[in-house]
Formats: structure tokens, C-alpha cells, sequence
């Protein structure tokens, strides 16, 4: 029997939950896009991966440097190293899909810092990592687009949360999907 082949990102982009996030990322600051991204991976997807390498902090880590970076303890150039272990951890994951898309979320949400159309990236990444550690990996596709839905919503939810009315330096976003 042939191996599943499962989707290393999840959600469709014509959807309205990502239409709707998407505009919303389009209202916001650099500053608070990296911010949420980072903090939204922590507690969402961070958890995912330590569960299946727990005694690994690098992600864990990085995401504190990164923390550091945007309180204007650290520059970008003391940054840009932890951004790409954080990717090269993930890389190296090809056989463990779950940690692997949950790598991929927090290290494309930490490089939200320098892109801030990562803010939006990382939770294809993010989708993927939830629903394949909440259902397992031999659900259907529909059952998977569901939950992808879910956690876009949720992080919609999040995002509006931490969001400011009326900001007056919008991110420069200009998407390339």
C-alpha cells in the first residue's frame, strides 16, 4: 500500500477566513504583525513540536531572541542567525511531519520580523502542525481543510485582538500568491 502523502501546508487562499486575514494583516504595523505571528506560534505551535522533541529548546530559543529583538534588546543582524537555524531545524525534520510543520510555523512566523507577509505564511505551516497532531495523519482532506478553516478563525480572532484601530504605519504588504 502506498504511503499517504500528506500537504506540508494547509487552507485555501480563496477562502474567506484567509481573505479575511489577510486584509486584516493589511490594516496592521511591522512591529505587530511580528509580534503576534511570534506570540501566536509560541503558544500554538511551539508546544506541537517540543511534544515530539522535548529536550530540543532551539526553537524555543529563537523565539525568545526574537522576543528580545523586538523589546530593542537585540539587533537584526544578532537575529538573522537564529532565523536561519529555526528554518534549518525544520528541513531537517522530512520524516516527522507533525514536528516538521510545526518548525515551519514558528520559524516562518519568527522571520515575520523581516517579512511581514510571514504573519500570514506561517499559519499554513501552523494549520498543518494542529491538524495532524489533534486528528493523526490518515484523515481525509476534507477533514484537514476543516480544521485549517478552524485555526484560521481562530488566529483571525487573535489577531484582532492585538490589533490597533486606525494604525497609522500599515505594514507594506504586497502579496505574492
Amino acid at each position: 500500500m502506498a504511503k499517504k502523502q500528506l500537504r506540508k501546508m494547509l487552507c485555501d487562499l480563496q477562502s474567506q477566513e484567509c481573505i479575511d486575514l489577510m486584509r486584516l494583516i493589511e490594516t496592521q504595523s511591522k512591529s505587530t504583525l511580528a509580534a503576534w505571528a511570534i506570540s501566536y506560534a509560541k503558544e500554538n505551535y511551539l508546544t506541537i513540536y517540543e511534544e515530539e522533541y522535548p529536550g530540543d529548546l532551539r526553537l524555543r530559543e529563537g523565539i525568545s531572541a526574537c522576543e528580545d529583538y523586538l523589546r530593542g534588546g537585540r539587533r537584526l543582524t544578532e537575529i538573522k542567525p537564529v532565523l536561519k537555524e529555526a528554518a534549518e531545524i525544520a528541513r531537517n525534520l522530512a520524516d516527522q511531519p507533525v514536528a516538521q510543520a510545526a518548525a515551519r510555523a514558528v520559524a516562518t512566523a519568527c522571520a515575520a520580523i523581516q517579512t511581514p507577509t510571514n504573519a500570514l505564511g506561517f499559519l499554513f505551516y501552523g494549520a498543518a502542525a494542529s491538524a495532524y497532531h489533534t486528528a493523526g495523519l490518515t484523515q481525509n482532506a476534507e477533514c484537514y481543510d476543516r480544521m485549517a478553516l478552524n485555526e484560521f478563525i481562530k488566529a483571525f480572532q487573535s489577531l484582532q485582538q492585538v490589533s490597533f484601530p486606525d494604525e497609522p504605519n500599515p505594514a507594506k504588504i504586497k502579496w505574492n500568491c
